[in-house]
Formats: structure tokens, C-alpha cells, sequence
């Protein structure tokens, strides 16, 4: 079992600090390292073994520091974590993460260039996460490969699971795993909604699982103080574990805490 850390965007929310648009998560590398440094700390002392480098807004068109922001990500979470654990370089959408419809023509130029920082910047794995779009985020995978770094694609169908279907999400997990990824998953889904996506991409033939989000508010999974969300978080990514899944890891509305529970629950 692959334990992942959890989101980094809420997580700043969570503890005081903006996410302004148009850097969202990234505002905080250059106005408050340290906190992002924390982030990084807590979810390694819960459990997690791999950690996503805050990289998914350090992007050209968000900012022209885009590439000092992405070097810092990846620094500041490989001096917070133990030795021993990998780094993983996020690559997420150019544009919305659940607007698939902006997504720019030509976009893997512009991640092949995000990528190349990554990977001089010495990360263990570049990680193409949270897309609802298959061609962009095919591009990327492509892009992340030809680097010859270990390379997960993880697709999401948003918080209303509308985006894609679990059939189209377990396609372009197929035309990922023949690209050349080393496993596929899925995120940034409801954790309530998560199992039929992971059914799909168990056919895949690598290694795969999920990192969900904490659902509507009404599940009380997240987002707002739950004692019981961590709990519940883990209980169904068991169901997810009986299909097989191996990766598992947390994505918005979560925290430590849940990958704590995960740790706990699971190993």
C-alpha cells in the first residue's frame, strides 16, 4: 500500500492562509513558505510517504515567477519530509480543473516546459493530476514520459461527477498505461462517489487508486470541523482497497487527519 499525502489548496484555507486566483495554492510559496513547509511536515507525520510538491498553479500564463515558484514547491517539500520518502511534481490543467471546455489547443507544450523544471528540480515522480479533460491530460503524461521519470495520471470527473464518466475515465487510464504510466488513478471526485471510478480503472492492468474529496458539506467528511469525517473518509476507501487499489491518498476538503485514519486503517 502506496500511502499519499492530501490537498495543500483547502489545507492553506484551513489554516488562515488566501489562496488569491490567479496563483491560488502557489500565492503561499512566496507569501508563506513556512506554512506550506508544515503542510508537508504534518501530512509525513501522519503517514504519507509520497508528497505532491505544491507545482499544480506554478504555471507561465499564471506568473512569470512561475518557474522560481515551482523550484521553491519542490524544495521546500523535499526539506520537510524524511529522506526516505518521494517527491512527486504535480502537472494539473492549464485552466479550470473542472472546466474542460478551456482547455487551450497546444497545452502540451506549455506543461513540457513546467515538467522539464520538475524534473532538473529533482523530483521522484511527476504526477498529471485533476483532469477532466482526456486529451490535455494525455498530452501531459506523453510529455511527463518522454522525460523518462516515473509518471502517474490521474483524471478526475469533478465534485459532481459530471465531467466524465467512470467508462471514459477507465479509457483514458488504457491510452495513459499505453503511453508508458507506472499507474493511474482517479481524484478530486466525492469520497461518497469514488468506488464505481476506481471499478473502472481496475481493468487497467497497473497499479491504481484513488485520492478523493470530502463531498458536499452535508456528508461531513470535511471541510468544516467533523470529528467523525476521517473515519468515514477511511471506511470507504476500504471498498476501494477490495477492488484492488494500492495508492491512496486524500484531495479537497481533507487534512492530516484523514491520512491519519488512512494510516491507521489501512497500513
Amino acid at each position: 500500500m502506496i500511502l499519499l499525502d492530501g490537498p495543500i489548496g483547502t489545507e492553506l484555507l484551513a489554516r488562515g492562509v488566501p489562496t488569491p486566483i490567479p496563483l491560488w495554492s502557489a500565492w503561499a510559496l512566496k507569501h508563506r513558505p513556512e506554512v506550506v513547509a508544515q503542510i508537508h511536515a504534518d501530512y509525513a507525520a501522519a503517514g504519507a510517504t509520497v508528497h505532491t510538491a505544491n507545482t499544480f498553479r506554478t504555471k507561465a500564463r499564471q506568473t512569470p515567477e512561475w518557474e522560481d515558484l515551482a523550484r521553491t514547491a519542490v524544495g521546500l517539500c523535499r526539506d520537510a519530509v524524511p529522506s526516505t520518502h518521494r517527491v512527486a511534481g504535480s502537472v494539473a490543467p492549464l485552466e479550470d480543473c473542472y472546466r474542460p471546455d478551456l482547455s487551450p489547443p497546444g497545452a502540451a507544450i506549455e506543461h513540457r516546459a513546467l515538467i522539464e523544471v520538475l524534473v532538473d528540480a529533482g523530483v521522484d515522480l511527476v504526477l498529471c493530476e485533476t483532469f477532466p479533460h482526456v486529451g490535455e491530460g494525455l498530452g501531459a503524461v506523453e510529455q511527463a514520459v518522454a522525460t523518462g521519470v516515473e509518471t502517474w495520471a490521474s483524471f478526475t470527473a469533478g465534485p459532481d461527477t459530471e465531467l466524465l464518466t467512470p467508462a471514459e475515465i477507465g479509457d483514458a487510464c488504457l491510452r495513459a498505461r499505453d503511453l508508458g504510466a507506472s499507474a493511474v488513478l482517479v481524484n478530486c471526485i466525492p469520497a461518497s462517489q469514488t468506488l464505481r471510478y476506481v471499478s473502472a480503472i481496475a481493468r487497467v492492468g497497473l497499479p491504481f487508486g484513488a485520492y478523493a474529496n470530502a463531498g458536499h458539506v452535508d456528508e461531513a467528511m470535511g471541510w468544516a470541523p467533523a470529528p467523525q469525517g476521517p473515519e468515514l473518509y477511511a471506511e470507504l476507501a476500504e471498498t476501494w482497497v477490495a477492488e484492488g487499489a494500492s495508492i491512496l491518498g486524500a484531495c479537497c476538503g481533507t487534512g492530516p487527519r484523514h491520512v491519519a485514519a488512512l494510516a491507521g486503517r489501512l497500513g
